[in-house]
């Protein structure tokens, strides 16, 4: 196999790895998230991973980076105070799956509702009605 062989199978392997971060905004009306909470975006973070022989290329495929470095990270960055109804998936890394490891891919996923927290609005003191 001559160099140049080995520089595309490792710029094809490279270019397989990859993370991405997709927002769409949402107007807080046509989206209900719960009391005292105003949502203004969804936020989806995916990180892919490709495996040549046991090697992750470029790996660090984990729910702590599609979850905390990616997906609660852009919504903070949005203005958001919180992300709720976060839904995450992962490639499992062990059992059968760990046939994956010679020749495939690992991903991992999370998505959610980034929010806005809301003041609570004082309640209105009724006032009792006076008697004649």
């Amino acid at each position: 196999m001559s160099v140049r062989h080995v520089v595309l199978a490792a710029a094809i392997a490279f270019a397989s790895g990859c993370s991405s971060i997709s927002t769409v905004r949402v107007q807080p009306e046509n989206l209900y998230v719960g009391p005292g909470m105003k949502p203004i975006a969804i936020v989806h973070a995916q990180v892919t991973s490709f495996y040549l022989l046991f090697v992750p290329i470029p790996g660090n495929v984990s729910l702590d980076r599609v979850v905390n470095r990616m997906l609660l990270a852009s919504a903070k960055a949005m203005g958001a105070d919180k992300v709720v109804n976060i839904r995450v998936d992962i490639t499992p890394d062990d059992g059968v799956w760990i046939l994956r490891r010679v020749f495939g891919f690992r991903s991992a996923e999370a998505s959610g509702v980034a929010v806005i927290v809301e003041e609570p609005k004082p309640a209105e003191t009724a006032t009792p009605p006076s008697s004649p």
